[in-house]
């Protein structure tokens, strides 16, 4: 399988995401398939009985049964009847599977599924720790053509150990920088997410993905990384890694935080919010912006704030 030119980049995923695992509860009571159920909503694990002794025989089993129909009511087959397997490869403990061009064609939701069900499904043999998708030879990507790399079990998760198998659907308003970096734009997004993954993390995660329009751009520093976020008694509490600090004076200092404050205010359950980095709340933001504060929501530097809840905005639709 070729992966020239990113072999270094799957090295690093490598490092990060294939670590030693421990014995899971499928390897001590036997195998399971996971399967999509019939709304195409979530994950199925069924029991399977493996017929093949070595390492090598078992993931070529494992594999044809992804691909199989289950002749069930309640579930349908994993891998869609019209996407082919072209190629695997075992590399230490990192399976890379290839796919052909079909498997661009299914919805964002079956897909993110398929992946859930696939990953889960082989990382319980005990020489994959990790898997890796390519279509047509090339790493799968995302939407924005970011590389979604090497998948362990806990990509699908929250809580390491819990596994995430129902993906729910919801309309979402951000707030992002407009290009001249003093005024936010509205922006509403139609995304697909783990029910176990709060929407607090998912507002502040799509903040930091950036906006989906043009004419837009994301208010939050460039290499932020989201640390935590939790909300308690109406009040979010948002914790950043130090990327937070990075200045780019391009983008008014009011707007990089009520792009925060304005998009998590939009959520029912959250009316004010704390920004940390770190951990710490004694610094300041630039000048004038203490993180011990906690922020309302201020629609003055929204453009076109008095239409900022119309409802004729037709959102974008996303992953």
């Amino acid at each position: 399988m070729k992966k020239t030119g990113l072999l270094f980049l799957l090295f690093l995923l490598l490092l990060c995401g294939c670590g030693r695992k421990g014995e899971n509860a499928e390897q001590q009571n036997g195998y399971q398939i996971y399967y999509i159920n019939k709304d195409g909503t979530k994950i199925v694990g069924r029991d399977y009985e493996m017929q093949a002794q070595d390492s090598e025989g078992q993931m070529r089993e494992l594999i044809a049964a992804l691909q199989e129909d289950t002749g069930a009511v309640d579930v349908k087959r994993t891998i869609p009847a019209d996407v082919t397997v072209t190629e695997y490869e075992l590399s230490g403990e990192q399976l890379s599977i290839g796919f052909d061009g079909n498997y661009l064609h299914m919805d964002a939701m079956t897909e993110v599924l398929c992946r859930a069900a696939v990953v889960r499904t082989m990382t319980q043999l005990k020489d994959i720790s990790c898997v890796s998708f390519y279509v047509d030879g090339a790493p799968l990507t995302d939407k924005n053509g970011n590389v979604v790399g090497v998948m362990t079990n806990d990509s699908f998760v929250e809580n390491p150990g819990e596994q995430i198998n129902s993906i729910q659907e919801a309309t979402i308003t951000l707030y992002f920088a407009n290009m001249a970096g003093d005024g936010l734009v509205r922006e509403t997004q139609k995304v697909h997410y783990s029910s176990n993954i709060s929407m607090e993390k998912l507002v502040v995660e799509r903040l930091l993905e950036g906006p989906l329009e043009e004419g837009e751009q994301s208010a939050i520093p460039q290499g932020t990384k989201l640390v935590s976020v939790s909300t308690v008694d109406g009040v979010c509490y948002v914790n950043f890694d130090e990327g937070f600090l990075n200045q780019n004076y391009e983008i008014k200092e009011p707007v990089v935080i009520y792009s925060i404050v304005d998009s998590l205010s939009e959520l029912s359950t959250i009316s004010k919010v704390q920004i940390s980095v770190n951990g710490d709340t004694s610094g300041v933001y630039r000048d004038n912006f203490p993180l011990a504060d906690m922020y309302d929501r201020n629609m003055d530097y929204v453009t076109g704030a008095e239409s900022a809840f119309s409802e004729t905005e037709e959102p974008t639709e996303t992953d």
